[in-house]
């Protein structure tokens, strides 16, 4: 089986890493596996040296130049399956596609890892419509393909997965030392980019109410984006600096991870939460919203405890009751690891994405011999 990715985001969030973790574990399963990604990409920077690592920098989703780099070098690969795993790299491969001889089947496979509905436009109906298969990370974003009016049939959840060794082998961090706080204060993270759906706001406003019952408590909210200045300017006005902590991009995410004492996501949407997946297998307790696929991760009372969106008091008393009852927090930590490790692991994911493979391969060869029998 050779598999072509493409990935078109600039950035590192949880999907590049999902995109990483896909190929180097068909790689490590003896699948040639090529990787298309920008030049100035996060991606392409962690992404080991290989033969089959290219480049391609689309200006816009509908790139009809990038397109045709792309449909040559289709051509000149001649891969069973494309994997689109954003948005723009749908569009990309199926452009590609249209510029690719028809002698050569080539099923277009498309990752879906958000919770919102596809667009209505023109352009964005054509596009769902010729994706061959859609890879969902939840069940929450297969229903909304499904209500879309994507057929049950060319959509498949395969949960996101995280690589258990590498949060294992992760160092811990003295995050008092680092980030100096008080000694001995109970340290709550979110791990998150800093955009309108991740709800930052919202736990902000949560912190500020912890505080009035467990003044010691400190927040780190770990992330660049778009909010960060209006983040900052909520923390000053109700007087939270040195108490809730913006720490930027940190590549030690896993350590501060394994470092603090509870997670928290606050999402308004959410696809699955890669985060949250990753603070699970660090044995953390999680307190998080109802928001999408997290419902599939975090079970309520078991792992963590799931609160209303955007619902700061709910939240709030959630993270109090949890840094009251350290014995609760552990038992929670405990069963989100066996959790994780148990339904959320790489090895699972990649091997449910490869009967994805097989399947779009035996069924387009079969329609492929059904056409030359018709001839």
């Amino acid at each position: 089986m050779f598999t072509l990715h493409i990935d078109t985001s600039r950035t590192w969030r949880g999907g590049q890493n999902q995109v990483l973790l896909t190929v180097l574990g068909l790689r490590k399963r003896g699948h040639r596996t090529a990787l298309v990604m920008r030049s100035d990409s996060e991606l392409s920077q962690r992404s080991p040296d290989h033969a089959d690592n290219f480049s391609l920098n689309p200006r816009m989703e509908s790139d009809i130049q990038a397109g045709w780099r792309l449909s040559k070098l289709l051509q000149s690969l001649r891969p069973n399956i494309v994997h689109a795993h954003d948005a723009h790299a749908v569009s990309i491969a199926l452009i590609a596609r249209l510029l690719t001889p028809k002698h050569h089947p080539l099923p277009v496979v498309a990752s879906r890892r958000v919770d919102f509905h596809v667009g209505h436009n023109v352009f964005s109906r054509w596009k769902y419509a010729q994706v061959d298969h859609f890879l969902c990370a939840s069940r929450a974003i297969h229903n909304m393909l499904i209500e879309d009016g994507i057929h049950t049939e060319r959509v498949t959840v395969v949960h996101e997965g995280i690589d258990l060794a590498r949060i294992d082998n992760a160092p811990f961090l003295d995050l008092h030392e680092e980030f100096s706080l008080p000694i001995g204060c109970p340290v709550i993270g979110n791990v998150a980019a800093l955009v309108p759906h991740k709800g930052q706001a919202c736990l902000v406003e949560a912190a500020h109410q912890v505080l009035k019952e467990v003044p010691e408590a400190r927040f780190l909210i770990v992330g660049t984006g778009v909010l960060e200045e209006i983040l900052r300017h909520q923390i000053h006005s109700l007087n939270l600096e040195r108490k809730v902590i913006l720490t930027g991009f940190r590549n030690d995410v896993l350590s501060i991870l394994k470092s603090l004492d509870l997670f928290a996501m606050s999402s308004l949407t959410e696809g699955l939460g890669t985060s949250v997946l990753d603070a699970m297998a660090a044995h953390q307790a999680v307190v998080a919203t109802r928001a999408g696929g997290i419902p599939e991760s975090v079970v309520d009372g078991e792992t963590g405890f799931l609160t209303s969106v955007g619902d700061a008091n709910n939240m709030s008393r959630a993270i109090v009751s949890l840094l009251k009852d350290s014995d609760r927090r552990q038992a929670f930590g405990k069963a989100g690891r066996q959790r994780a490790q148990q339904l959320f692991n790489d090895d699972r994911m990649v091997e449910q994405t490869t009967d994805v493979y097989a399947a779009q391969v035996d069924t387009t060869h079969a329609t492929d011999k059904g056409h030359h029998d018709e001839k």
